[in-house]
């Protein structure tokens, strides 16, 4: 439960039952997760919120969705400005704008996932949350290792946490290095129940889809090939699909799983292949790997050469590999249509692993693991139907 600045007990009690894109407040939740949802709805977002609800599915979750205050934009970007010459390293620790939250229960955990880290500055708005949580957890997804240098002004922000996760496996032993304390690599993952083409696969109406980042001659061939009809092409078509606003999250998270369950093919890269002005050489596994996968599509494009892309997507043929420059894509294309018993199994392969390895459940199981709590009954139920899953799909 928790109380925001200007409300009564008693109205916070009924927005927080009322709520949306909240379980209902009780005094017997035992985590506590703020959720940006009420003021970013980014498509780059969207996989974040669908990992919170899981969790929240899953587990005695109190979501709670902080609001913004009248001047948090501009605030904000100010704050995110001067962090960078900010030598007293205090900035990170005020509120950039939002409104101020009092939690009026104890909490064993308190999580908070953030994709960027100045989503860091959110948690600002949450007075006393150290108090109220005897367990801290902070999960930063996008930190690349060669940018921890650069982050000298606001990294002792971390140290506020009990443990922390990267979802960058080549980041976690530099940032460890850098805070001088153990951080964990926890990688992204999926809602397999909502991806998933089981138990009733439905046809493949899109031969291609392609989402996000995209290696422009690969898609070039691509279109050629759509506009002689001899696929049916399905590909963003705005500059920065990632920040695109977005009315509704959930549907956007429906609208691509349906898409990629119906997609024979499903178009993927390592992870920002196209800013290496970021990444400095770091190879990463990339969010569409597990969406594809647990959508049941065939994956082509680039496996990532990796230890963590081998670790996680360890099975034959998870990626048919095509050049960048797209000069096989049409010879590959023609040669794996005339083999759809081997295209089946692929994908019935990818749903199945997928539903035993890559949904959310699996990451917070890892998360109660290293914070000590034990799993709930609503854990083990989503475990038995993704095992349901797992056996419809089996090659």
């Amino acid at each position: 439960m928790w109380v925001r600045e200007e409300e009564t007990v008693e109205n916070a009690v009924t927005k927080s039952i009322m709520s949306q894109c909240s379980t209902a407040a009780r005094s017997t939740a035992r985590v506590c997760m703020p959720t940006w949802r009420h003021f970013n709805n980014t498509a780059s977002r969207c996989s974040q919120y669908e990992a919170q609800d899981v969790f929240a599915s899953v587990d005695e979750v109190d979501l709670l969705p902080l609001e913004a205050g009248i001047a948090f934009q501009w605030r904000q970007d100010l704050q995110r400005r001067l962090i960078w010459r900010d030598l007293t390293k205090k900035m990170i620790y005020v509120n950039p704008g939002l409104k101020r939250v009092r939690l009026k229960q104890d909490y064993e955990l308190l999580v908070v996932r953030c994709q960027q880290w100045y989503e860091l500055l959110y948690l600002n708005a949450i007075e006393g949350w150290r108090d109220r949580c005897r367990v801290s957890v902070c999960w930063i997804e996008e930190i690349w290792a060669a940018q921890i240098p650069n982050y000298r002004y606001w990294l002792n922000a971390l140290n506020q946490f009990d443990h922390i996760f990267v979802g960058l496996r080549g980041t976690a032993p530099v940032l460890a290095e850098a805070l001088g304390r153990p951080c964990h690599f926890l990688p992204s993952a999926v809602d397999v129940l909502r991806f998933s083409p089981n138990p009733a696969p439905p046809a493949h109406a899109i031969d291609v889809l392609s989402i996000g980042r995209r290696w422009e001659k690969v898609h070039r061939v691509l279109l050629g090939l759509a506009e002689s009809r001899e696929i049916f092409y399905v590909h963003d078509t705005v500059v920065d699909a990632g920040n695109m606003q977005l009315k509704e999250w959930e549907q956007h998270r429906d609208l691509l799983a349906n898409m990629s369950k119906r997609s024979r093919f499903f178009v993927v890269g390592p992870a920002k292949m196209d800013h290496p002005d970021e990444t400095h050489g770091q190879v990463e596994v990339g969010t569409r790997y597990f969406e594809g996968a647990a959508a049941g599509s065939v994956l082509i494009g680039q496996a990532p050469d990796c230890e963590s892309f081998r670790t996680l997507f360890g099975w034959p043929d998870v990626v048919i590999p095509i050049q960048p420059d797209g000069s096989d894509v049409q010879e590959v294309l023609r040669s794996l249509g005339k083999q759809p018993e081997y295209l089946r199994k692929i994908g019935a392969r990818n749903a199945a692993l997928s539903a035993q390895r890559h949904d959310w459940m699996y990451r917070w199981e890892r998360i109660l693991k290293v914070a000590g709590l034990s799993p709930t009954a609503a854990l083990e139920h989503r475990a038995s139907q993704l095992e349901a899953l797992a056996r419809v799909a089996h090659v």
